[in-house]
């Protein structure tokens, strides 16, 4: 058995086609072999005969064998996991089986597997690679080849064809068959913990912690206190009073329910006529790593990137909600999204908020902001929506508005925990 790797060619159709290994075994040769062998017949001619006769046996055996060496013979594609976050390895195992009692006295295996999860890992998600298996197989045999793939960046990686090609055992003539499949590796955005974001809200009970005790929730005791005049007797710790002999008050934690819209402007990473691959991931990471923490703590999040996706080149338009696949939903889009947009983010924003339910907040992402950013955030303000602005990579003075509050995300460190 051997294998290499060299640069492939785009996904192809399923196709069967066959060829022979020299211009004398096509078609026209053999029928001028046919006549060759009627003449020497006819004129006694027995060597010539002989000579002839072998050749077109053998044609005819090697033809008949390589028509149906590729029968009842499978191969497929098992993948250890299809979605992993970035630096996770999967484990890629190439079966071949050969369900006929006719052997395969050689047989080629090529794999198109995305460039970017071979050793070297160039290529984007939409390139190929070609790894190349052989080996021989007697009748109702089976062999599998195992190799691992590093996940190192995130993206939408689909597979190509695998294509087999087999033959008689004279080498006269082979068959090929490529088999299209739907397996694809989907690389999620990197998630960070997340501290550091200032998200307002409007809602001012709810399930997650705030910082400014306007509201309190019933539903979360954090401690109890002496009762004083004026507590309400429903806040009575009755427990408590009877240990510590005297009127006890259940204390509650202020709490705050945010339901968050992020909209990530992709266009905004371009910026005279330059693309910041690094900012535009560290991007896609913030806007995953809010939604984690907002879907985490129980609030309902949504994700909006006027994008065109690896597989769909439509945008991404996810409602916010906080059921358990939500989460999932938002990752696998982010890891398709693409730098090319469809639309100008003013247009999109203007366009997926109409749809968002009041007391939603707003959290723009956005890399090098417009001159006129201040009329895009006065419509929202006016609206009653909160609004928090990221500003992401290096943007020198960062406009300020009133009542608007924004972070300058530079690193991941911006979004850590301390």
């Amino acid at each position: 058995m051997d294998s290499t790797a060299t640069p492939a060619a785009p996904n192809k159709p399923k196709t069967f086609s066959s060829r022979a290994a020299g211009h004398l075994l096509h078609k026209p040769g053999l029928i001028f072999f046919s006549a060759v062998f009627v003449v020497a017949a006819w004129s006694n001619q027995t060597p010539i005969v002989l000579l002839m006769g072998l050749f077109l046996s053998a044609a005819l055996v090697a033809k008949t064998w390589s028509r149906l060496c590729l029968f009842g013979v499978t191969s497929h594609r098992t993948i250890s996991e299809c979605r992993v976050f970035p630096g996770e390895k999967v484990t890629l195992t190439l079966h071949l089986a050969n369900r006929k009692p006719l052997p395969l006295p050689w047989v080629q295996v090529e794999d198109y597997i995305p460039a970017a999860l071979t050793s070297h890992g160039s290529g984007s998600g939409a390139e190929s690679a070609l790894v190349r298996r052989s080996a021989a197989l007697l009748w109702y045999r089976s062999v599998r080849w195992t190799y691992s793939m590093e996940c190192n960046r995130r993206g939408y990686y689909p597979f190509g064809p695998i294509e087999m090609t087999s033959g008689d055992i004279f080498g006269l003539y082979a068959c090929s068959l490529a088999l299209t499949t739907d397996d694809c590796i989907i690389v999620y955005p990197k998630i960070f913990p997340v501290s550091r974001v200032p998200i307002p809200s409007i809602h001012p009970m709810g399930n997650s912690r705030s910082e400014r005790c306007l509201f309190q929730d019933p539903t979360r005791t954090i401690g109890v206190r002496d009762y004083r005049p004026g507590d309400s007797l429903r806040h009575i710790h009755w427990k408590a009073s009877a240990r510590a002999q005297g009127l006890q008050v259940k204390v509650f934690e202020p709490t705050t329910t945010l339901k968050v819209a992020l909209f990530l402007s992709v266009d905004s990473f371009h910026h005279l006529g330059t693309f910041r691959p690094e900012d535009f991931e560290l991007g896609i990471s913030a806007v995953a790593s809010i939604s984690h923490d907002v879907i985490d703590h129980g609030g309902p999040a949504g994700v909006f990137v006027n994008t065109r996706l690896a597989d769909s080149g439509h945008g991404v338009s996810i409602p916010p909600s906080g059921n358990r696949v939500q989460l999932t939903h938002i990752l696998e889009a982010l890891a398709k999204v693409t730098p090319s947009w469809n639309e100008p983010f003013r247009t999109f924003l203007e366009k997926e908020r109409r749809s968002l339910a009041a007391g939603t907040t707003l959290v723009l992402v956005i890399s090098s902001p417009p001159d006129d950013i201040l009329s895009l955030l006065l419509p929202l303000k006016e609206s009653g929506y909160k609004v928090l602005v990221l500003f992401i990579g290096e943007q020198g003075k960062i406009p300020i508005m009133d009542g608007v509050p924004s972070l300058n995300v530079k690193s991941p460190m911006d979004l850590l925990r301390s």
